[in-house]
Order: structure tokens, then sequence, then C-alpha cells
């Protein structure tokens, strides 16, 4: 289905069409949520994810240079990231929960359990979740970045996501964040479309810096209540 025909259905919500207004056409910029170029393995991708962890970018790049480094500048594969010494690792910048992970990747890469590029294309999503976040330090917010901006599905809802619960609050005038179960529940409504609503709550959150963000649309009084009770901080 066409990215029109796509936001014509989520203009039946009439905040997710003031941000539509406001935010342009849908522009998803493939692999940019990981950092990585789309050609790479689903094994490299991981690795580079768990890279990034609880870093700036600048940073996890300098440990990725020096990784591959190690490798005749190439990035390594399963086995041979399986057989280096951690303390090898390590020196590249490496914390050992991170080294721990890249491991147990490998590992998980060579028993199957981490699908090939190939494989992730037949995979149904809840099924590429619960095979990925079997790897130690692979979550589900990781997962469903590879998701949308890799293998651009496109009814992925990232509840977890500051910035997507932080674009709902603007946008729907909460005072405070959603509790992910209840934009789960809320994003039903959005169903199958899910990861383009994402993308315009990513955005919500840039337009309200711009000061451009819109005022005039509000959802169902009732429907913003129901959510209003479940993120409102108890007393």
């Amino acid at each position: 289905m066409s990215a029109r025909v796509t936001a014509s259905i989520l203009r039946a919500d009439p905040v997710m069409a003031g941000l539509i207004e406001a935010a342009g056409p849908y522009r998803l910029a493939v692999g940019s949520a990981l950092g990585q170029h789309i050609e790479h393995s689903p094994f490299e991708t991981l690795a580079r994810a768990i890279a990034h962890q609880q870093l700036n970018g600048t940073a996890a790049q300098s440990i990725l240079a020096r990784l591959q480094g190690l490798f005749d500048a190439t990035f390594p594969t399963p086995e041979l990231l399986l057989q280096t010494h951690p303390q090898r690792l390590r020196s590249a910048g490496f914390s050992f929960a991170k080294i721990a992970a890249l491991q147990d990747l490998a590992a998980k890469t060579i028993a199957g359990v981490v699908p090939s590029a190939s494989q992730l294309e037949l995979l149904a999503d809840h099924e590429i979740i619960e095979r990925l976040t079997a790897v130690r330090g692979i979550g589900r917010w990781t997962v469903q970045m590879l998701l949308i901006f890799r293998l651009q599905r496109p009814d992925v809802l990232p509840v977890d996501d500051f910035g997507v619960r932080n674009g709902f609050r603007l946008a729907y005038g909460l005072k405070d964040l959603p509790l992910p179960r209840a934009l789960a529940e809320f994003g039903e409504r959005w169903k199958p479309h899910r990861s383009m609503a994402a993308w315009y709550l990513w955005r919500a959150v840039e337009l309200e810096r711009r000061g451009a963000l819109p005022r005039c649309h509000r959802p169902p009084r009732i429907a913003i209540r129901r959510l209003a009770r479940k993120v409102a901080p108890a007393a």
C-alpha cells in the first residue's frame, strides 16, 4: 500500500492528521536509527547496535573502528569474534557486559538462532522479536528499530521508545508520558500502519522544538480521558 493511501487511513485520527499536515510526507531513512547501512548482515547490524548502547554515535563509531582494526580493517565474522580473547575485545573499548553480549550474539548466529538476511524476510515480526531478544543485550526496542528501518515492516509501534512516547504526550496534550501499555492500547487504531504513526510521533518532538506543533486538534474526549487515567501519577 502506498504512503499516500496509508496516510489517508491515519488521518481518521484528528491528531495524526494534524501531524501529517505539519510534518509533510512520510520519509523513512532506511538504517538511520541503528546507524547501519542496509547491506550489513543481521549479525553485524546487531553487533553495531550493541556497540552503540549507552554511547553517543561518535564514541561508538570509534570503538567499532578499533574493533575492525583488530581484524585487518574488516568486520569480524561470528566465528572470529567468538574465538577472540575478551581482553583483546576490551582493548577496542568494549565493556565486559558488551563483550558478553557480542559473544552470545556470535554463538547464537552460528547456532542459527539469529537468522540470515534472507531468512529474516520470511519471518513474521513476532518471530523475529522472539528470536533476536533471546540474545544477551538485545532488547525489544533494538529489534523494533531493525524491523522499521532495515526491513521496513509497516506495523511496528515501539511503545518503549522515549521519542515516540514524548511525541504522543506533546501531540495529544498530556501532562505526563503515556505508559507503554497505554500507548499500545491507544495505537490499536493505527493498525496496520503503526510504523508510519511512530514516524509522525517522532516528528512531533521536532515540530515542538520549532514551535510548529499543531494545537488545534484533539482526540475523542472519552478516549483521551481513559488514557490520561493510565498515565497520571499516583496520588
